[in-house]
Formats: structure tokens, sequence, C-alpha cells
């Protein structure tokens, strides 16, 4: 870019993906114009039109009665063609399934995408309290929740230093993200092979998150739980992590020795 000429704007179709991004990770509640506006830091008029044309195509609908959003129904038919390729392989699924069983606690599977994690897969155990951080669907930026973490924690330096020297994690998490707090959490997080969110998102809401690694050797997802701070802080925390490094490297075991699902973009 020549000096003098303006920053380039983001395309129509990379708006349009970030919304269907906002979108997904709010379902089922959906969202408004408004809310989906300001998320993607972009004029409502300019979301609306976006959303308009996305209803066109049936990628979204609203509802009438509320004014959310939704995703539509051209989206799952697009996911289902999808599947053949980024298919959540059904050892993943078995073990958040027996995680959640032998843990009671709410167990998840997250993939890496980019910058960020999406959950993919949830099970709830039999532990009546639950915590609803995660869902399936929403996205966090890496660092951010265990999963986010414990797949920062095992990117190779390099692109981890240069993902804190880009990525401001302060204003919408705290202090407790800044870069010299998530350096010291990496740290803690390699030493002890899993991490730990010691209630950072919701206070007395747990987590802890064991990285799962391509045939590569890079962590492209990540098996977690979470729960309240009695159930998952230390002395039973070990018994727990030893379970997810068990489950991950079973994962992992089975990565590199067939297809990857969800593979990260660098």
């Amino acid at each position: 870019m020549q000096p003098g000429q303006d920053a380039p704007q983001p395309s129509v179709i990379r708006r349009s993906a970030h919304l269907l991004r906002l979108l997904a990770a709010r379902e089922p509640e959906g969202a408004t114009t408004t809310q989906l506006a300001t998320a993607a830091a972009i004029p409502r008029p300019t979301a609306h039109r976006l959303l308009s044309a996305l209803q066109d195509e049936g990628l979204v609908e609203r509802d009438n009665a509320t004014g959310a959003w939704h995703l539509g129904p051209e989206c799952f038919l697009l996911g289902a063609a999808a599947t053949t390729r980024h298919d959540i392989t059904p050892a993943a699924r078995a073990a958040v399934l027996r995680i959640a069983r032998e843990t009671g606690e709410s167990a998840f599977f997250s993939i890496r995408r980019g910058d960020e994690t999406v959950c993919v897969l949830r099970e709830d155990g039999s532990f009546p309290i639950r915590s609803h951080v995660l869902h399936e669907g929403i996205r966090f930026p890496l660092g951010v929740a265990s999963a986010g973490l414990t797949i920062l924690a095992f990117l190779p330096e390099p692109r981890r230093e240069a993902y804190l020297a880009r990525t401001d994690l302060v204003g919408a998490y705290g202090e407790q993200h800044s870069a010299s707090a998530l350096r010291k959490r990496v740290a803690a997080t390699r030493e002890r092979g899993f991490a730990v969110n010691p209630g950072l998102l919701v206070v007395g809401s747990w987590g802890l998150g064991a990285a799962v690694f391509d045939a590569h050797g890079q962590p492209y997802g990540a098996l977690s739980i979470t729960g309240i701070e009695a159930r998952l802080a230390p002395p039973r925390q070990a018994e727990l992590g030893r379970l997810l490094l068990e489950a991950a490297h079973t994962l992992s075991t089975s990565s590199a020795t067939g297809s990857t699902p969800g593979r990260a973009r660098s």
C-alpha cells in the first residue's frame, strides 16, 4: 500500500463470513441486527444489507416475532456435504462421551481454526451443577478457556510469540489474559501437560484441557472438561488431568494414522 492510500476495506465475502461465524456462536438464541453489527464492528445498515442477502440465499433466516437472526437451512445442507472431508471422527465422539461418563463433568472437543478455537462437541455428565460457558459453535481466541490455552501452549514457540505480539485480549477478557500472564500459564501448562482455567471466564467455573495433535505434531484440537471449583481443584485435578491426557493421546495417535478432522489453518 502506497503512502496516503486508504487501508483496504474488508470484502463483502469476508464480512458475510464473519456474520455467519458470529451467528453460529450465538445459536440457539440467535442475535439481532444491532448485536451482530456491534460484534462485527460494522454499521447497522451494512449488517442488515448483508444479512438480507444471506437470507435470500437461505444461509440465514429471521424470527419475525423476536427479530433475531439464525443460521438458515442452507448452512445445514452445506455442513452435511462437508462432513465427508471434515467430519469429527467417531474416536472424538467416543472420547467426549467416555470423559463425561467417568468424571460426571461436562466434556468437550474443540478444534483450532486460525487464531480461535471452536467447540464442536459437548456431552454433559451426571453431576447436576453444570457450566454453560461452552457450547457447540462457540468460539474463543487462543489462550482463552482451557482448550485455547492448551493449544496455544503447544504451538511452536515462534508461532506462539507471533500470536501474542499481534493479539490484545485484555480489553475483552481482563489483565489475566495479558501477554505476560499468558506466557506464565503457557509455561505451567507445558510443565503440567494439561491446561487449567481457574474460573477466569466465569467465577467458580473451572476448566481443564489437553491438546490433541495431528500427524505432524501440531495441536489441532483439545479435549476439555468444565465444572465447579470444588470438583476440578486439587487433588482431583491431577486425576482428571491424567484422564484427559490419556484420551488426547489416543486421539492424537489415531490422527497420526488417519485423517485429521477439521484441520486447522496456520
